[in-house]
């Protein structure tokens, strides 16, 4: 009950804020009606104080507080200042596309992070000496562009091969293209995660003594599948609420007339009623998801969360592979020589004689359809997307650390209904595009898959035994967050952070390119893929250098990460007690 208050009380937060968004953004709603229902008036004082009087808005912001969830209890999301149609029918008919969306992209999800994960799985139940394999392949997925994936499907098997639909929905064969398209990243980031965590389950002392019994292999890679998937499913439950929420790219491509798609075009179309129904319908499928999340990992936890049966989980003891210490180096070293070579470049020089030109000397990757040269694009679109991804990434690190070692689970679950895109529009519209209103959005929600992983693992220490036997000894708070907690807490948590460095920088990107980050024509690695994606085909160039820059982004997330696990102290022993 005390959880359902926290949740219950985040969401009435939130719909009183998505109650005075017309009160808080710098537009004027009243003109924004007359514009899109009576374009032929002119916007005299008259005509719009008629519209505000018609529509509610010319009452206090109190007013519309208690107005808003007094037509909610009623099933009454508003009418929409566009078509001045009731809110409620398209935007539950939209939850319904974007449920069966989410649920074929979940099944990818799975199928893809249990292909990942099987040659770790294999190793532990053959009594090898296991260690993380899947780290790069993960996370080159993981950082590829939904509508990338998205665009390159449907331009090769349903437009070249032409065996599925590429726009609509309706049947079963519409599901197929866009469900690969998200559940691919999200399967990748899951996979990585599920890959990170397995080694030092098989290290644990049970799973020694379960080879050393005789133990069939499966058996114990059985046990040790569930020993890592309580501090997963938060992780899950936030990809489900992903699928659906930050859906809108791919839901846009195809035409699928889903909840996210509809959130966006009501945002740029300053239809703010339609708008709050969408997000109050995707808070909802947060608060649904995380309770069901937390639900299932008390489940697998089991009468450990309170007795202290559990072992933590610690780190193998096996030697790490030179593999991720030689590649990172090398690696970067290659990334910084190419974006050295491009800053030397103009980015902003346009060539109309050389549009869409192939790679040569003269344009060792190309052009793009301005002419401009995408060698220089890609190297002074470094140095802004990067950085900027970096400190962001920072930020949501120290955020999701704070938040979530005090359980704010519910206002994780909240942040994390929103997806950034539409936080985006929401900041810009109150606060005014520009790059920093874009990286406030994507701080705003980007912390919530770290807190509930800090949560998840924090709950798995909390039910270590070596951490009563600590308190029990006399140990203060300081040194159990020092020694015990921290330990096993902060080195994934961080390498989960870098991880999504490439996916940050991507939703950077993305809102520079919607008009909310920095304005055209600077160099943007989210704006370049929007720009030249219509002419994949013909110039793919022009695509495939922004792509393999955020797969080369994320493979060095991976390496180092990797290899900074591989030259971290490990212990076989519960640390303060060996």
């Amino acid at each position: 009950m005390r959880h359902l208050a926290g949740r219950l009380t985040a969401l009435l937060a939130v719909v009183a804020a998505i109650g005075l968004l017309p009160r808080l953004t710098r537009t004027d709603p009243a003109l924004t009606i007359l514009r899109a229902r009576y374009a032929d008036r002119p916007p005299t004082p008259e005509t719009l104080d008629a519209i505000r009087a018609e529509t509610g808005l010319d009452g206090s912001p109190l007013d519309a507080l208690a107005d808003w969830p007094a037509r909610l209890l009623r099933g009454d999301l508003g009418t929409s200042w566009v078509s001045g149609q009731p809110v409620a029918p398209d935007a539950i008919s939209a939850l319904g596309v974007s449920l069966t969306l989410m649920g074929a992209s979940l099944a990818v999800s799975l199928l893809v992070a249990a292909a990942l994960a099987t040659p770790t799985l294999r190793r532990g139940a053959r009594h090898r000496n296991v260690t993380a394999g899947a780290g790069t392949t993960a996370a080159v997925l993981a950082a590829l562009p939904e509508f990338l994936i998205a665009a390159v499907l449907a331009a090769v098997v349903a437009v070249r091969l032409d065996l599925l639909p590429a726009l609509g929905w309706g049947t079963p064969a519409h599901a197929v293209l866009p469900a690969l398209a998200l559940g691919v990243p999200a399967g990748a980031l899951l996979g990585r995660l599920l890959d990170d965590a397995l080694p030092a389950a098989f290290a644990e002392p049970w799973a020694r003594a379960a080879s050393a019994a005789g133990l069939p292999g499966h058996r114990t890679a059985r046990h040790a599948l569930r020993r890592t998937l309580p501090g997963l499913m938060p992780q899950l439950g936030l990809i489900v609420v992903g699928l659906t929420g930050g859906a809108v790219a791919v839901e846009t491509l195809y035409a699928i007339p889903g909840l996210g798609g509809t959130a966006l075009a009501a945002a740029l179309a300053q239809d703010l009623p339609v708008l709050q129904g969408c997000v109050l319908l995707l808070l909802l499928l947060g608060t649904a998801a995380g309770l069901a999340a937390r639900l299932a990992s008390r489940t697998l936890l089991g009468p450990a969360l309170d007795d202290g049966a559990l072992p933590a989980l610690v780190p193998p003891a096996a030697r790490a592979r030179r593999s991720p210490a030689v590649g990172a180096p090398l690696l970067a070293a290659l990334f910084a020589a190419v974006v050295l070579a491009g800053l030397l470049r103009d980015p902003l020089h346009i060539d109309a004689a050389a549009r869409l030109a192939g790679p040569s000397t003269a344009h060792p990757f190309g052009t793009d359809s301005l002419g401009r040269d995408i060698l220089a694009r890609l190297a002074h679109g470094a140095a802004r997307t990067v950085l900027t991804a970096v400190a962001v990434s920072a930020a949501t690190l120290l955020l999701g650390l704070a938040l979530g070692a005090v359980r704010a689970g519910a206002l994780t679950e909240t942040a994390n209904a929103l997806p950034a895109i539409l936080t985006g529009l929401v900041v810009a519209g109150i606060a005014g595009p520009g790059p920093w209103s874009a990286a406030a959005a994507v701080t705003a929600v980007a912390w919530a898959p770290l807190a509930a992983h800090t949560a998840a693992l924090y709950a798995q220490e909390r039910a270590a035994p070596h951490v009563a036997a600590a308190r029990a000894l006399g140990a203060g708070r300081l040194h159990l967050l020092r020694r015990h907690v921290l330990p096993g807490v902060l080195p994934p948590v961080a390498r989960h952070a870098a991880l999504r460095v490439p996916a940050l920088a991507l939703a950077l990107a993305s809102l520079g390119f919607l008009g909310l980050g920095a304005a055209p024509p600077s160099p943007e690695w989210g704006r370049m893929l929007s720009e030249n994606l219509p002419y994949a085909e013909r110039a793919p160039w022009s695509v495939l250098a922004p792509a393999t820059a955020l797969a080369v982004l994320g493979a060095l997330a991976a390496l180092t990460t990797a290899a900074v696990r591989g030259r971290s102290p490990r212990k076989t022993t519960a640390p303060g007690l060996g």
